[in-house]
């Protein structure tokens, strides 16, 4: 009856938790700095003739 109970209750534990899931929730999304435009440094093909840089 021992050997019986010890074989039946990490059963069941396992049948508990099997069906647990783990959230982990997205990263955050990357926000880069803005392109173009005077003083930071970077200006788009194109844009340096048009004199926008």
């Amino acid at each position: 009856m021992k050997k019986a109970v010890l074989l039946v209750i990490p059963l069941l534990v396992a049948a508990m938790t099997s069906g647990c899931a783990v959230y982990v929730p997205d990263a955050p999304p990357v926000v880069g700095k803005p392109q173009g435009g005077p003083g930071n440094g970077f200006c788009p093909p194109g844009q340096g003739k048009k004199g926008n840089c």
